[in-house]
């Protein structure tokens, strides 16, 4: 029987959270219910290794150079064979038991929902409460931890673009797939949880370059894709909070962070002539009419 479905990840330098996620996912992965295409991109922790030592079941592509997510995300789908395709972080996994038949009757329902976006919770630890009175709808874009395509909608639309390097992708893909008539939907059926601290990640060192990349990928859809009125407002609106919630309060990485995204955003001109696909006026207002991404859940959102 052929496979409906491939686990897509991308990991670099994460061996033990790979490893925990590999540990979960092992019955979808032995029991061939899906392709698992892992890429390396350019460990040195013995990861791709690991990989072959351990599950030689997996396809498993490398560069030898890191590359970025991006990049490698892109080269992952490239791969894909099946008719869906779920992409997970390496510190990600399922909650919800037996996920593959919530997600394949959400896209026989609707033949127009080109994604679907899973309900994450955010934390190193899994909630004790799991359930949910949330239903499925329409938003504008998903998070890239936790989705799944449908391929016929990914290759209807360019690849992402490799040159944000990290952040935006999704959002690239949300526009994209809005010009050609697909939908983008929550699933709140299934489960998932992302081994994140999110309140310690403007203390890691990394800090400064999130901010200047979560910057100016925002700053690059602007460009790329809203009518040219309306580009200034956000723009300045954008820079202004920045300063208001950040700089104002001493923290210069932000200062250098927003000024290096700004040097980005110029350098990155001819790319983003090369790349427009600028909504219409009145796709625009269809645009922002839609709900919002769906990017955190909690148990207790369910009491309110």
């Amino acid at each position: 029987m052929s496979k409906k479905f491939s686990i897509l990840i991308t990991t670099k330098n994460r061996i033990q959270d790979l490893r925990f996620t590999l540990h979960k996912i092992k019955d979808l992965i032995k029991k061939g219910a899906v392709e698992c295409i892992i890429c390396d991109d350019g460990s040195t922790d013995g990861t791709s290794n690991f990989i072959r030592e351990n599950y030689s079941q997996i396809h498993l592509i490398r560069n030898e150079k890191s590359k970025g997510l991006i990049y490698s995300r892109n080269r992952l789908l490239d791969l894909v064979s099946t008719e869906f395709a779920i992409t997970i972080d390496d510190d990600l996994h399922f909650i919800t038991q037996n996920p593959l038949e919530s997600i394949e009757q959400a896209f026989r329902r609707n033949p127009k929902i080109g994604l679907l976006g899973f309900r994450i919770y955010w934390n190193t630890n899994e909630p004790e409460k799991t359930k949910t009175f949330e239903v499925s709808h329409r938003m504008k874009s998903f998070v890239g931890c936790g989705h799944v395509w449908r391929m016929q909608a990914w290759r209807d639309i360019p690849d992402y673009p490799a040159w944000f390097i990290f952040y935006g992708e999704e959002d690239f893909a949300s526009f994209q797939l809005f010009k050609k008539e697909w939908e983008i939907h929550y699933l709140p059926e299934v489960l998932v949880n992302h081994r994140v601290d999110i309140k310690s990640r403007t203390k890691n060192k990394d800090y400064g370059i999130r901010l200047r990349r979560s910057l100016r990928s925002g700053w690059y859809l602007y460009f790329l894709f809203y009518p040219l009125k309306d580009i200034p407002r956000r723009f300045t609106y954008s820079v202004w909070m920045q300063f208001k919630l950040k700089v104002f309060r001493g923290d210069l990485k932000a200062l250098k962070a927003i000024l290096l995204a700004m040097l980005d955003v110029v350098f990155s001109i001819p790319k983003i002539i090369q790349n427009t696909n600028r909504l219409s006026i009145k796709e625009y207002n269809v645009y922002q009419k839609l709900e919002g991404t769906k990017i955190y859940w909690q148990p207790e959102d369910e009491l309110q």
